[in-house]
């Protein structure tokens, strides 16, 4: 039977941590997975696409950045799927962000997440993600002058790894070298 467990996991050590380093937005390619476009070794992490995906970075600090899965099942239906949201925080609000985030939550992008272990997942590799935006300035002094944004992709596997030796400038998942420094 096709979806019987064929391995365990032993008690992993206390050497990672949580918390997301930045995240990496790319314009929505159809067939980037699964078809042919992304390559995958035998525990479906990506190490090759046919083309490259031009990524724009966004860095990360504090504790509101995070990335969840939540896999839900319905027996009555058969069905099994994973929803994947990240939730981040960017601070200080300027017109280029703003619009790139209009554009964004137009979209519906693939999103890379790079967490402080030096991991990446592709969010949205089969279906793209939708992202809500929301602009915030507080009351006090010592509040959030900013953006929260909410992604969301729902998928029939979870997050794919990615390959790091595969994502830099000019590299499978190019980091594009377009960075606006507000």
């Amino acid at each position: 039977m096709p979806c019987d467990i064929t391995t365990g996991r032993s008690e992993a050590c206390k050497e990672s941590v949580g918390g997301l380093r930045a995240i990496y937005i790319a314009n929505y390619v159809d067939g980037l997975y699964p078809d042919i476009l992304a390559n995958l070794d035998a525990t479906e992490t990506i190490t090759d696409l046919t083309t490259p995906l031009v990524l724009f970075k966004f860095e990360l600090r504090g504790e509101n950045n995070t990335m969840e899965e939540t896999n839900e099942n319905s027996r009555d239906n058969g069905t099994s799927f994973w929803t994947q949201t990240v939730n981040i925080t960017l601070k200080k609000q300027d017109a280029v962000t703003q619009l790139a985030f209009k554009e964004l939550s137009y979209g519906r992008p693939h999103i890379l997440t790079e967490d402080y272990n030096g991991k990446f997942r592709l969010i949205g590799a089969q279906n793209g993600a939708e992202a809500a935006v929301s602009t915030s300035t507080g009351g006090a002094m010592g509040d959030l002058n900013g953006y929260n944004i909410t992604i969301e992709g729902k998928e029939i596997s979870p997050a794919l790894f990615v390959d790091p030796a595969i994502v830099g400038s000019g590299l499978k998942f190019d980091i594009s070298t377009l960075v606006y420094n507000p």
